[in-house]
């Protein structure tokens, strides 16, 4: 069976990675927009991975049981009401061992996209929310960042406005 080196090293990255972020979810103040920090989001599985080179990100994309389901039946377009999508950032760093090997260095934020096509109908179904930092403060002032991420997320807009394509498992 071919490996996924990529995979293999999103999934430890994530796996080791996760248990330093702090404080804990039931911690972190809501979003301006309301919307909740998931406090289970360190339960949930890897759905795929980027990395960024015009800001020199890496990024994990973890999805909760919605999401894990619809991806694996290949019914993400559109994505389940439900569905909740989450992204963990880290800048670039090297390996101190192996300098080729990029790995996550200094966390940069959390971030989560909500489903709900009748609650989020005004940003293209979807409720989004950040977090930065190790210290998880809200991003933005008040609600109206949301209109930034649907900007952003507009070319995908025939992809539900999702980015991510699911990783391929063997």
């Amino acid at each position: 069976m071919p490996r996924r080196p990529c995979l293999h090293a999103a999934a430890l990255s994530l796996a080791l990675a996760i248990p330093t972020l702090a404080p804990a979810a039931g911690d972190v103040p809501p979003a301006p927009n309301g919307i909740a920090f998931p406090a289970d989001y360190r339960d949930w599985r890897v759905i795929g991975t980027s990395h960024r080179t015009d800001n020199n990100t890496l990024r994990v994309i973890i999805g909760n049981d919605t999401a894990i389901e619809a991806a694996r039946a290949g019914k993400t377009n559109p994505w389940p009401d439900g569905a909740v999508l989450g992204k963990l950032v880290w800048k670039d760093a090297a390996h101190d061992k192996w300098p080729a090997a990029t790995v996550p260095g200094t966390f940069v934020h959390a971030e989560f996209m909500l489903k709900d096509a009748t609650k989020h109908a005004a940003t293209g179904g979807w409720g989004y929310a950040r977090w930065l930092g190790q210290d998880q403060k809200p991003f933005g002032e008040d609600a109206s960042f949301a209109n930034a991420c649907v900007a952003c997320h507009t070319p995908v807009k025939d992809n539900d406005y999702v980015f991510t394509h699911p990783v391929v498992l063997p």
